[in-house]
């Protein structure tokens, strides 16, 4: 088995693995001298060969696998031989996930999965909803939910609310949506319609846009910032939709501008968040509150094998090595740059089914110690984590990725509990006041008229309507990627795990 390494990287992602204890084992020998009767190892097998050594060491359901337990490559013959059982790389890493595994995933290039987690994605700007155009229906509808700055949408003629139901004159299907609109055509055109949910009628507007996608785009984290003031409250409102550490300083500045204008409230925008670095939820739960500093936020549990090594490394006699599975609260980054703390003792969330992992986590982590209230509708449900494993051939600093390939991989590795212990949303966080977004009423993000903002707002005042609902409820089909833009990932940790089994 190989002594695995986990290290922090610039990249602010976790790093795998150090040298192989079965280096003379897994080498590319396409050739084998005759008479030989080991396994022939190809390409395949060595990626393979990183992919299970990953997963057994990280894997959150490790103990729950069969085939990742600690004893198969004891036979190092009958584990080249497992290793060649299936040749597609992918396939082999799907085979050893979990039945309760919705989240891990691998790249074949590390670039795109970097990109990924640092919001970089070939984008047009127009974010959209696809919907069934009714219960039993598999025609669909696309719904415009907001249109990103500086991208090629925000010049065209489409904006939040629009809907529409072709693309490049083909009508939307579930046999044909995920071609036509995450295919690889950088260019399409949609047909706007007019849609009554009620009905499900759709009515034509004689209208089309050309969208083109720009390759590396980087979306903004922070969409929409200001301060709004009613009967005598300062209210700060974020729409923030995506915990990219890399914006860290501008999330800062935003905390900042809040305190300088002494909001009394805070609305936080975080519908369509799909969640992302844990350090930088702590850094927001921190500057949100500012009471708690040192405090725990949140728990790390990882899988037993490692709970086991880290819980006999943190009561041993040597405190230098102890690991931190904890998220405290905090008044400082990692390089010293002071956090702004506005001290509330509530704050309003906004949410939808596309709130997820690192969004939920900041509902969960804070609920025990200030007053959350969520308005809008039940959270995706994403109460795990998970790491950035590379196929690294040595030890050096910074270590070198194995040149025969590039894959990387995205495994759930922990679940993230609040200071209460708390971490069983697997079905998602119940809002406090449901509220749905109708394609008829979307309103301006960041107008006070805005329903879900709108509903904050008369809660901040007093006037609450509880139970509002806006519309049926129309019945979305997977994103693909916005399913790979769901995430929560771990950072900041730096272990030696030699010789653990």
């Amino acid at each position: 088995m190989k002594k695995i390494f986990a290290f922090f990287s610039l990249a602010l992602l976790i790093a795998c693995s150090g040298n192989d204890r079965d280096d003379d084992q897994i080498n590319i020998t396409n050739n084998p001298e005759a008479g030989d009767n080991a396994p022939v190892q190809t390409l395949s097998t060595e990626i393979n060969d990183f992919i299970w050594e990953g997963l057994n060491q990280y894997y959150y359901w490790q103990s729950q696998v069969p085939n990742l337990a600690d004893t198969k490559d004891d036979d190092s013959n009958a584990y080249i031989t497992f290793l060649n059982s299936i040749p597609d790389n992918e396939d082999f890493f799907d085979s050893l996930n979990h039945m309760d595994d919705r989240f891990s995933w691998i790249e074949s290039d590390y670039q795109v999965l970097e990109n990924q987690l640092s919001g970089i994605s070939a984008s047009n700007g127009m974010e959209f909803i696809i919907y069934r155009r009714c219960d039993t229906c598999n025609e669909l509808i696309g719904l415009v939910t907001y249109v990103l700055p500086d991208s090629d949408a925000a010049g065209k003629n489409v904006q939040r609310g629009d809907w529409f139901s072709a693309v490049d004159g083909t009508e939307l299907h579930v046999n044909n949506y995920r071609q036509l609109l995450y295919g690889s055509n950088l260019t399409y055109e949609i047909t706007l319609v007019n849609f009554d949910p009620s009905s499900g009628d759709v009515t034509p507007r004689n209208e089309t846009v050309s969208l083109t996608k720009v390759e590396d785009f980087q979306e903004i984290p922070i969409h929409k910032n200001l301060v709004l003031e009613q009967n005598g409250n300062r209210i700060g409102y974020l729409m923030y939709n995506q915990f990219v550490s890399g914006f860290n300083q501008e999330l800062i500045d935003a905390f900042s501008g809040f305190a300088s204008q002494n909001i009394t409230d805070l609305v936080l925008d975080l519908r369509y968040n799909g969640g992302g670095s844990v350090q930088t939820c702590t850094y927001l739960a921190s500057m949100i509150t500012g009471q708690f500093d040192g405090e725990i936020f949140a728990q790390q549990v990882w899988n037993e094998k490692l709970m086991a090594y880290f819980n006999e490394r943190n009561t041993n006699n040597d405190p230098d090595d102890d690991f931190n599975l904890n998220n405290l609260f905090t008044n400082q980054t990692t390089d010293g740059t002071q956090l702004p703390a506005l001290g509330l003792q509530r704050v309003y969330i906004l949410t939808t089914n596309r709130s997820a992992s690192a969004s939920e986590l900041l509902i969960n982590g804070l609920a025990p110690h200030i007053n959350v209230i969520q308005i809008g509708g039940t959270t995706y449900g994403k109460n795990v984590g998970s790491i950035t494993l590379y196929d690294y051939i040595d030890n050096n600093n910074p270590p070198t990725k194995n040149p025969n390939h590039r894959y990387a991989m995205q495994p759930i590795v922990l679940r993230i509990a609040n200071s209460e212990g708390f971490a069983d949303y697997f079905n998602g966080l119940i809002p406090s006041v449901e509220l749905r977004e109708s394609g008829n009423n979307m309103g301006v993000l960041g107008d006070p008229s805005e329903p879900f903002l709108a509903a904050a707002l008369q809660h901040i005042s007093g006037a609450a309507k509880a139970g509002i609902q806006e519309g049926p409820q129309l019945e979305s089909v997977v994103d693909p990627e916005w399913e790979s833009s769901s995430r929560m990932f771990v950072e900041n940790v730096n272990v030696d795990l030699k010789g653990l089994r």
